[in-house]
């Protein structure tokens, strides 16, 4: 069985000095500096008055009594099920009871709205801007340049991901470009910066942790500007009316005297 040589580039050992440890540096410095900006622009959030704070709590009740009923017993269920949905068809929970049946109100026009919509332009425009001009100073001064070999084997599935930005068919996946060192960087980072900023306060930091942050909670979403909590409440009415309930200790003497036959 033949063995493929080696393949070996002769490079100039200065490209670790002048490109991979300005990258790396540069992508920590900016993280930092994005997590310190992040906290300048930061509004603090307004207090919830008790009418709003019952009205999310009320939706996320009936939320739970539908995601955990398989641990409730069945009179248990009925007794909470028929609770929620007479309050909800009522609008018992309801901020203003008066509104009921009406348009939710413009998110352009209410100031609460349109803080927190500000909120999220000035985060997303702290990670567009940073990552825009990396991605310019890097492609300006350092494309097409192959800075480092990985010490284990790679497919060739990890080509496009390791070579971005050099035109090459045969050389070995395990070659690394210099704009594929910065996505290296761009999603390895996040212990670096839980080092240097601590884990609680690293995720304005790290950009993949920004963004996955942005895609959740759903509860953000869920209570965001532009909702009709009357018609959530009338949909989680319905999402409970139709569960037919069954609990987990259901026959569980028969399952564990089974069990201990076996």
């Amino acid at each position: 069985m033949t063995q493929l040589p080696v393949q070996t580039i002769h490079r100039d050992p200065q490209l670790l000095y002048w490109i991979l440890f300005p990258i790396t540096l540069v992508m920590i410095l900016t993280g930092v500096l994005r997590h310190y900006a992040t906290i300048l622009m930061a509004t603090a959030p307004k207090k919830l008055d008790q009418k709003t704070l019952r009205e999310q709590r009320s939706l996320l009740h009936g939320i739970a009594v539908r995601s955990n009923f398989h641990t409730l017993s069945k009179p248990s269920f009925v007794a909470r099920r028929e609770a929620l949905t007479a309050a909800y068809e009522s609008g018992a929970y309801l901020k203003a009871p008066e509104n009921r049946g009406q348009a939710p109100p413009n998110p352009m026009s209410d100031p609460s709205s349109m803080e927190g919509m500000m909120g999220m332009m000035k985060g997303q425009m702290a990670m567009i801007i940073p990552n825009t001009l990396i991605m310019s100073w890097i492609n300006a001064f350092f494309s097409g340049y192959v800075i480092m070999k990985l010490p284990f084997p790679l497919t060739i599935k990890f080509k496009s991901m390791l070579q971005a930005g050099v035109a090459t068919r045969d050389m070995d996946p395990r070659w690394m470009s210099s704009i594929s060192w910065y996505f290296l960087c761009y999603f390895g980072l996040q212990s670096v910066f839980n080092f240097l900023l601590g884990s609680d306060n690293c995720a304005a930091a790290s950009q993949m942790a920004a963004q996955m942050g942005q895609m959740g909670p759903q509860q953000a979403q869920m209570f965001g500007p532009g909702t009709d909590p009357d018609k959530q409440f009338l949909a989680e009415a319905e999402n409970l009316a139709v569960i037919e309930h069954y609990s987990v200790l259901d026959e569980v003497e028969q399952r564990l005297l089974e069990g201990i036959k076996v």
